[in-house]
């Protein structure tokens, strides 16, 4: 089978087709069939990024552009939805994730162009786990099941998953500093 079209590399890039379906149906003045596509859209590619790992463990597919490929694409997917819910969730909390996204990804190519790999830590996947589940409460479709508080909720876990974010990426800048810093590769400054 050719390398490029194994089934983790088709639902990382299943993530990056729903993008742009996400930005037109992800609105303020959104009909409820767009919300329903948004929340249907967004779910579905966010255990795309559960399943895809799993598989190229599984099928022992993983491949040099998938390892690059997937955290790109789960970036780009928690981006469009926290960018496009800045009407419902605060400009600054959007800021300080993908901010932190930004800082790591930098970080963990500038390990990878001296041979590192800064796989990724406990506390990040359970931010992503985080991350998803409040983008999903707060793009659900407030008028198919009313649910009291449903924004709310959805606010409510966003917050624990920044503090996550924050905590993880803090994990992430200290582990980088440790192997640069030991292995005389990071200048200090």
């Amino acid at each position: 089978m050719n390398q490029l079209l194994t089934l983790p590399n088709i639902l990382t890039g299943f993530r990056f087709a729903v993008v742009p379906v996400l930005l037109f149906c992800i609105r303020p003045d959104a009909v409820m069939w767009m919300d329903l596509l948004a929340f249907v859209l967004f779910l579905s590619a966010a255990l795309t990024d559960l399943a895809d790992g799993y598989f190229a463990r599984k099928q022992q597919s993983e491949s040099v552009l998938g390892k690059l490929m997937d955290p790109l694409a789960d970036k780009v997917l928690v981006a469009v939805a926290l960018i496009m819910l800045i009407p419902l969730i605060p400009a600054w909390v959007t800021f300080l994730i993908l901010a932190r996204e930004l800082v790591v990804t930098g970080l963990r190519g500038i390990a990878a162009s001296s041979g590192v790999i800064v796989a990724a830590s406990g506390m990040g996947k359970i931010k992503s786990v985080m991350q998803y589940t409040a983008l999903c409460v707060l793009i659900f479709p407030e008028n198919l099941l009313p649910i009291p508080y449903l924004p709310e909720i959805g606010l409510g876990i966003l917050y624990i998953s920044l503090v996550l974010t924050v905590w993880s990426g803090a994990e992430y800048f200290y582990k980088f500093q440790q192997v640069f810093l030991v292995s005389g590769d990071l200048e200090a400054s």
